[in-house]
Formats: C-alpha cells, structure tokens, sequence
C-alpha cells in the first residue's frame, strides 16, 4: 500500500499553477492525514490546492474513518467514493513513493520514473469545518502482487481524468492504464521514523 509518497522538487510549470502556496516546502515523507496538493480542473482551468489526505465526505462524522485510498475494483460502486469518481476527479503530484518488502523483516523501498513529477489519480470531497470549505483527497491504487501501488497517469490519462465531460467507460478504461517502468532502490531505515521529513529518509541501505 503506498502509505508514504514525497514531493521535494518541482518544475517551474507546476510552481507557475494557480493555487501554488507560496509558502510551499519540500517533503520527503507525506503519510496519511497530511497535507497534499490536489491538482484540479475548476472552470476549464487547472488549479492546485490544498487537501488533506484522507477522504471526508460532507455526511461523514467520524473523523477516524478517512480513507487515504480507494480501490479501481471497486471505487465505481463503492458508496463512500462513487460520486466523486464520477464528479470529483483529481491528480496528486509526487517525485515517488515508498514501499515496504519482506516478511521477518520489513525493508524499504523507494519508487520514482522517468517522468517528474509523476501524478497520481485521485478522488476529492469538499467538507464543512465552522463555516468554511475545506478539500480531502484519497489516492486511487491498483493491484500489484501484494502491494498496492497508486494508479499513475501519462499526460493524456490526466487531461482524461481531469475532464468533468469525460464518460464513464473511457474512466473505467482509465483504471487500467498501462503503468510505466518504475525505478526502485533499497533504503537504509531512517524512512522508518515517521517523524523525520528530511533528505536523510533517500539514504540507500
């Protein structure tokens, strides 16, 4: 399951965005619950905002129920994600994303492509907090053996799944793009501590 992604490095076109924070710094080690920048389409536009990760629908009460994640099997039907897969589409963008391996021992791997940064699908609810609007984002992820990596889109899945005119098959269709080829590299265990966000959490192992 891609618990943890970074982003750290960005091009000047990202950063040129509408919504770009100006106080935006790097991460290296984004989990869960944290904040994330959700890449949308509003008015024909593409806009960045901020979001946080794990989904919360407006009806949702128990804020401990957020899911960071959200099936392709599944994310059609499923009550919690169906209307925002087909209303609220977004992407995530990351430099990469780490994975843990083994069965006795658990060693961390870190992934990243070509592409820079690379986007990951996602899904965004909007919910109320004393009066104001704020944004939630769960990440789409596919089958891979037995990790679950998040579903990664090439410039013309993204204007795809961006695109509220988009229909329903070409979205289901979107849900088995073809993935690129991921590079990976082993890590020493400082990615283990989740209170470190700094370059230290890339030290090869």
């Amino acid at each position: 399951m891609c618990g943890r992604f970074a982003l750290f490095r960005w091009t000047p076109a990202f950063a040129a965005l509408p919504g770009f924070p100006a106080d935006q710094a790097p991460h290296w080690s984004i989990a869960p619950h944290s904040q994330v920048l959700l890449l949308r389409e509003v008015d024909g536009q593409r806009q960045l905002a901020r979001a946080r990760w794990g989904l919360t629908p407006p009806w949702l009460t128990d804020m401990t129920k957020t899911p960071a994640h959200a099936r392709a099997e599944t994310v059609a039907e499923q009550p919690m994600f169906r209307e925002a897969f087909r209303q609220r589409r977004g992407l995530v963008a990351a430099n990469g994303f780490y994975e843990w391996r083994g069965t006795a021992r658990k060693r961390p791997f870190w992934l990243t492509a070509e592409a820079s940064p690379l986007y990951f699908a996602a899904i965004w609810e909007a919910y109320p907090v004393a009066g104001a609007s704020y944004l939630s984002v769960a990440l789409v992820t596919l089958p891979v053996a037995t990790q679950r990596r998040p579903l990664l889109l090439d410039e013309a899945g993204q204007a795809a799944w961006l695109n509220p005119a988009t229909d329903l098959a070409d979205l289901h269709a979107l849900l088995g793009s073809p993935q690129p080829q991921l590079r990976e590299r082993v890590l020493a265990n400082f990615i283990n501590d989740p209170k470190l966000d700094a370059p230290e959490c890339l030290t090869p192992g």
